[in-house]
């Protein structure tokens, strides 16, 4: 709780109902949902709403988000919380691997690791999360991806491995 003398931020998040892109999941394989969001046929998920990330591009094996920074991603230390690019990296590599799945598959990410190699400020500005996936099989996918910002500086880096399954 803050005193009266401290100022105060706020912001309202809002997002399209999910059973648009959940049942657009269920139809579409991976690369058409992605497409489909990228260009906003079909709405961003509410995480994307949330964190304030965009799905820009995908294409087969390579997923694309872009992320501007600012103050409502901070951690305590007034940096942008590492968590931030952990999800988008999250994002990026497993949407690479999901460009690579037939429809009526579904993915869940099995294992994440992220080197954060450069502190992300309030003011880095735009930022973009490139994954790319390595090997999609049947049941385990893996990627690589990267968080850069204009200039093509490396902000982190990491790879996935994703499971693969039949929907349920």
């Amino acid at each position: 709780m803050s005193n009266d003398s401290e100022s105060q931020s706020g912001r309202s998040v809002t997002w399209p109902d999910p059973a648009i892109s959940v049942k657009a999941f269920r139809t579409l394989n991976g690369l058409e949902l992605l497409r489909k969001i990228a260009s906003g046929e079909i709405p961003q998920p509410p995480i994307c709403h949330l964190l304030g990330y965009r799905l820009v591009e995908a294409e087969p094996g390579f997923a694309a988000f872009e992320l501007t920074t600012g103050e409502h991603q901070l951690n305590p230390a007034g940096t942008v919380h590492g968590g931030v690019a952990c999800t988008l990296l999250d994002s990026a590599m497993s949407c690479a691997v999901q460009t690579k799945i037939p429809g009526g598959s579904v993915y869940t990410t099995l294992e994440l690791k992220v080197n954060l190699v450069r502190a992300i400020l309030p003011t880095t500005g735009l930022l973009r999360c490139e994954g790319r996936a390595i090997h999609v099989g049947s049941r385990i996918g893996t990627a690589e991806g990267k968080l850069i910002d204009g200039a093509s500086k490396l902000y982190a880096h990491g790879t996935t491995t994703c499971m693969i399954m039949a929907q349920g």
